[in-house]
């Protein structure tokens, strides 16, 4: 196997407090053990899948705080109920044409954007909604209860996937946050799989316990990545064979309705554009990004752009039909985000200075959320599905399935 990396602590990341060293050092000896349990080599999927999900101590499933100001990262929820309200209309006409009353969102956060959509909902005249939710960490869970225990009674959580479901399915920032694969090519061409593997170094000036190691994909691995990644030499990047998977499942599942798909990414011919040659892997930590991913295990997340290419075939593959794509700035825009923040203007009373500066407050979100410049370019919604017919509301301008 060869030895590729050490990681280097990015100069500038805010320390870890010294009474969570003893959690690292644990979860640190954790992932040691799995890696020896994997005759050294942990194939860099199964790093991730442990370092956000392994419970106790995985960042999902432990106690540290994700979302806003206090945490590390935004979502598009948190940042104004402007974007679930927005959404919403999407999901009443998803829900009108599928004569459903079940929306089920994955990863639901910290319920922001269920309890934006819920309330609504129920102003648009459907208050008989039932709200489900498939959350994989229990704190995040409590907070979610806690948020929405004014809808106790259209809420409910899932401990398992539907066997068939008739509705609107949501996954907000879902797909970038699963375990991907990390493939490489070598001076040879050949395709390597990296893996995490022990630090030999184990001096105290030793910036991580883990390295990346490289050894040959197999078979499959080998082909996908013969097939997008360009033709050379130390090209990098992630193939998502889990999102590819659970879209293949949902094609099973979703009997009739459409799943929204929101998130960062791109068309396969931008996301293994040859210069993007060390690939879209990137950490959170306190609202600060950087791409060493094998600090902090349980406490920064690790995520990659979406290839929405690979999940348009996905579904297809699953007889699913993509419905539409779209630039998260052309989906708001078509859904109604003008005309909710011309409603919210007229209910505020700009002669009181708290109001105008909500006021100020809630536009400036809105430039976040549309700005080519931050989230209204990068991110992306798709929506697949099954007996629904387009357009969608979302996409009746500027849809780019012919980009896919």
């Amino acid at each position: 196997m060869q030895h590729l990396h050490t990681p280097i602590y990015p100069r500038g990341l805010p320390a870890l407090e010294p009474e969570l060293l003893p959690l690292l050092d644990q979860h640190q000896a954790q992932l040691s053990a799995l890696i020896q349990a994997h005759q050294g080599f942990l194939p860099y999927d199964q790093w991730m899948q442990a370092a956000l999900y392994a419970p106790h101590f995985g960042y999902y499933t432990g106690g540290s705080t994700k979302f806003h100001t206090a945490g590390d990262f935004t979502t598009a929820p948190e940042i104004t109920p402007l974007f679930g309200q927005t959404l919403a209309n999407q999901v009443q006409q998803i829900l009108q044409q599928c004569a459903g009353t079940t929306i089920l969102e994955f990863g639901a956060g910290s319920g922001a954007l269920a309890e934006s959509i819920l309330v609504s909902l129920n102003q648009l005249g459907l208050p008989n909604i039932q709200y489900c939710i498939l959350e994989l960490s229990p704190t995040l869970r409590q907070r979610q209860q806690a948020r929405l225990a004014p809808f106790a009674k259209q809420v409910q959580w899932l401990e398992t996937l539907p066997s068939a479901f008739t509705g609107c399915v949501i996954a907000n920032e879902v797909l970038d946050a699963m375990p991907i694969h990390l493939v490489q090519r070598d001076q040879n061409g050949t395709i390597l799989e990296l893996g995490v593997g022990l630090n030999t170094d184990t001096s105290a000036s030793a910036p991580s316990p883990f390295v990346l190691l490289g050894r040959p994909a197999s078979t499959e691995l080998a082909q996908l990545a013969h097939s997008r990644l360009p033709d050379l030499a130390g090209y990098r990047s992630e193939i998502n064979l889990h999102a590819e998977s659970w879209i293949q499942a949902m094609g099973q599942w979703l009997k009739k309705g459409a799943a929204l798909l929101i998130d960062y990414g791109f068309s396969q011919r931008e996301y293994y554009h040859p210069q993007r040659h060390m690939g879209t892997l990137m950490c959170h930590f306190r609202h600060f990004a950087h791409d060493e991913s094998l600090i902090l295990p349980g406490f920064q997340d690790i995520t990659a752009h979406v290839d929405f290419t690979a999940i348009a075939d996905a579904a297809i593959a699953a007889q699913l039909d993509v419905l539409g794509y779209a630039s998260q700035a052309h989906f708001l825009l078509n859904s109604g985000l003008p005309q909710h923040l011309e409603q919210l203007q007229t209910q505020l009373d700009m002669q009181q200075p708290a109001h105008l500066q909500s006021w100020t407050q809630q536009v400036s979100a809105v430039q976040k959320l549309l700005s080519e410049a931050e989230m209204g370019e990068l991110f992306k919604v798709m929506a697949i599905g099954k007996h629904i017919e387009p357009p969608l509301l979302g996409f009746t301008a500027r849809d780019r399935r012919d980009y896919l």
